[in-house]
């Protein structure tokens, strides 16, 4: 697996080994960030659930200006510290190890981008944006990028949140949303 574009272009990164992982493949990281384009650069972005760190570092190699992993496995936690070494990316990432909650729960700022790639079938999304949204982790104009199944559906209106696009790469969903401008909903 490799960078597809930007600073650490053409960069290989490994994959951690075991079935806990389901590295998000070329084709779907450039299509991913092909439909997010300028929101990329000096974007704050979280990677939740990283598994080798592709996402993170593919927006970092693109411009972010930084990037918190974050994953519950060791063997994940060592792979991403691996990759960050390989792209020189240190400076501008930082690394939390624990459980989903946990990880949330410890973050004190808020986030451009956000990237929710989670086992599929354990229902981890909603919960992931409902502590997102109550703790206030993304930005006003901030986007969460859901990658998911494309049989799982989410009840994301009761967050306040709006679906703006949404692809589907074979059995692999990807949606992204943002805040509902509430002024604008009420034309004040």
């Amino acid at each position: 697996m490799k960078i597809t574009s930007g600073e650490y272009k053409h960069r290989k990164l490994i994959i951690p080994y075991g079935y806990e992982t389901r590295p998000t493949s070329a084709k779907v990281r450039e299509a991913v960030f092909s439909m997010i384009g300028e929101n990329v650069y000096d974007a704050m972005v979280l990677d939740l659930f990283a598994g080798s760190g592709s996402m993170g570092l593919e927006a970092l190699s693109r411009g972010a200006k930084r990037c918190l992993f974050c994953d519950n496995s060791q063997k994940s936690i060592d792979a991403i510290k691996e990759n960050i070494d390989k792209c020189k990316a240190n400076m501008w990432s930082d690394i939390y190890k624990g459980d989903f909650k946990k990880n949330l729960d410890r973050i004190n700022e808020s986030f451009d981008i956000i990237f929710l790639d989670p086992p599929y079938k354990l229902g981890y999304y909603e919960e992931c944006i409902n502590i997102i949204t109550e703790k206030g982790l993304l930005n006003e104009d901030g986007i969460i990028i859901i990658e998911h199944d494309i049989r799982d559906v989410f009840e994301y209106e009761k967050y306040n949140l709006n679906k703006i696009k949404e692809k589907n790469y074979g059995k692999i969903g990807i949606s992204i949303f943002k805040f509902v401008n509430i002024a604008l909903e009420k034309n004040i």
